[in-house]
């Protein structure tokens, strides 16, 4: 009797990173990135092709994204790129939609639908028949139609929430777009009850989002916390039915939280942003070096002991709290004027123009610098900065708190989501933790934590250097795709009650039950 195949994953995702090579012949030129999804997706394709496990990708083929102009390509390599790929594992959703695309999304909402619509057409019309997957990974509300389809063929789904948007379309709509909802439109969730079909696809829209969480076999958040969160109803900002289908996932066991992971280019030995690179044993001299380089760039005050805060996350008032620091901002630099504070804020956002008249008001410029956003001096920032300013009132999992350690720039960030997950208090007696976190979501206790942040700052040299360093190590090692991976692998695994590949590899996979508790670690009781 011969063995089982191996089960076939197949993980449909709007944006990714990179590819392993050995995917197809143009693997290496696919990369479309709009945020942490990227990198999730690329990580856990790698883990899983380095397995051994048979493993498919369908995305859009973004062809001006992926090699600059396609009509740039010499005939034979065109003809070999549509030659090769089809029987490959990168499974291309073909529509002139994406073909000329600069960027994964579009800031119009129409239009951002259209894309949504075609993206999923191709993958339930073309590329789910030609995989014939045994479980299906869906991502966000861009791919929610697609858990109900997979429901009905009876093909296991898992569905991950990165964000919290989503968005509503009428069956009409999913139908004019090439999609024959009328196979699965029992599975969708609506925004209201439909007395029958006809009566849903003409007067009751779905909503994607929560679509995706109810049809899905199982489905994960990019934060423990968040997802409990979520089910205790901490976050009026969630949807009243986002919430319901979480907690219903939640109480079945169905449900888990599994952290991103900051891209892996982001390394102070290697990363060519910075004015002198450094790793853990050099990073004192390297992160001065990379100060002083800030400082003269962006014309503040040139001195190698300035503590500089540093803010990396959009200026937007709903999530990320900057009218926390608009509110401390003066008092803050006149207490430490004369220990030099410095704050760096790269990034836009609409509550930037407030900041610019605090500092034009009050002649800050050589100690608050606010640019616009650029991926060279953000990561300059980081290398430069000694702290990093996070006070989101709610953040589905974040990057930044995981970047920033792995520079040497310790984390100030409100206890919420996957902050609260990632970042645990400095205690230099016990030498733990990793940053400053602040429980109340006002300026006050911000304020505090970043008092906090300066009485470390004026500990003896070799202390504070002890416990960077500590922290760059235990960084490095906790905030990996390797770790995100495996559990991801896990719930795989779980779902379908067989391992993915058959080898050695074994050590590698752990049990879900060990990956859950590892991502409960920490919760409250209650």
């Amino acid at each position: 009797m011969s063995a089982p195949s191996k089960p076939r994953i197949l993980i449909v995702t709007p944006e990714i990173t990179y590819l392993p090579s050995g995917m197809g012949n143009m693997a290496q030129r696919m990369s479309a990135k709009a945020g942490g999804l990227a990198d999730v997706s690329a990580s856990l394709v790698s883990a899983l092709f380095e397995l051994g496990a048979d493993v498919h990708v369908a995305m859009p083929n973004y062809r001006r994204m992926f090699q600059g102009d396609i009509f740039s390509l010499h005939e034979k390599e065109l003809r070999k790129y549509h030659e090769v790929l089809p029987e490959a594992h990168i499974h291309l959703a073909e529509d002139r939609i994406f073909y000329y695309r600069e960027q994964v999304y579009s800031n119009q909402n129409d239009e951002s639908m259209r894309i949504a619509l075609v993206f999923q057409r191709e993958v339930i019309n073309h590329i789910v028949p030609m995989v014939r997957p045994d479980l299906i990974h869906c991502n966000d509300w861009m791919t929610a139609l697609i858990p109900s389809m997979a429901r009905r063929r009876g093909i296991k789904s898992l569905f991950t929430v990165h964000n919290i948007h989503t968005r509503q379309v009428s069956l009409a709509q999913v139908e004019e777009a090439g999609i024959d909802a009328a196979e699965f439109w029992m599975n969708l969730f609506f925004t209201g009850h439909p007395a029958s079909y006809d009566h849903a696809r003409s007067h009751v829209p779905v909503d994607l989002l929560t679509s995706g969480i109810f049809a899905a076999h199982y489905i994960n958040t990019v934060s423990p916390r968040f997802l409990w969160e979520i089910v205790e109803g901490w976050h009026s900002v969630v949807p009243d039915s986002v919430r319901a289908e979480l907690r219903a996932k939640y109480f079945a066991g169905c449900s888990a939280g599994i952290l991103n992971a900051p891209d892996v280019s982001y390394n102070p030995e290697t990363d060519d942003a910075l004015f002198q690179t450094f790793g853990v044993d050099d990073f004192a001299a390297g992160k001065k070096a990379n100060k002083l380089a800030l400082q003269r760039e962006l014309q503040l005050q040139q001195n190698p002991d300035a503590p500089i805060f540093f803010w990396p996350s959009r200026l937007d008032p709903v999530q990320k709290g900057p009218q926390l620091l608009t509110e401390i901002l003066h008092q803050l630099v006149s207490d430490y004027w004369d220990r030099s504070l410095q704050i760096v804020i790269v990034a836009n956002g609409p509550h930037q123009p407030w900041i610019d008249r605090i500092v034009s008001a009050f002649d800050l410029s050589e100690r608050v610098a606010i640019v616009d956003f650029d991926e060279r001096l953000s990561r300059l920032a980081y290398a430069a900065s000694d702290f990093m300013l996070m006070p989101s009132l709610f953040e589905p999992c974040g990057l930044p708190q995981m970047t920033s350690p792995l520079y040497g720039s310790l984390p100030i960030v409100h206890s919420t989501g996957g902050l609260y997950d990632t970042i645990t208090p400095l205690d230099v007696e016990t030498s733990t933790g990793n940053g400053f976190r602040f429980d109340h979501y006002n300026s006050a206790a911000f304020r505090w934590a970043i008092d906090q942040a300066m009485n470390f700052y004026s500990l003896p040299h070799e202390i504070r250097a002890r416990e960077i360093r500590r922290v760059m190590i235990e960084s490095e090692q906790q905030f990996s795709h390797k770790e995100v991976a495996r559990r991801y692998i896990a719930i795989y695994e779980e779902m379908l009650a067989r391992p993915l590949v058959e080898t050695e590899s074994g050590e590698y996979i752990k049990s879900l039950a060990e990956s859950l508790a590892e991502a409960a670690e920490g919760l409250p009781n209650d």
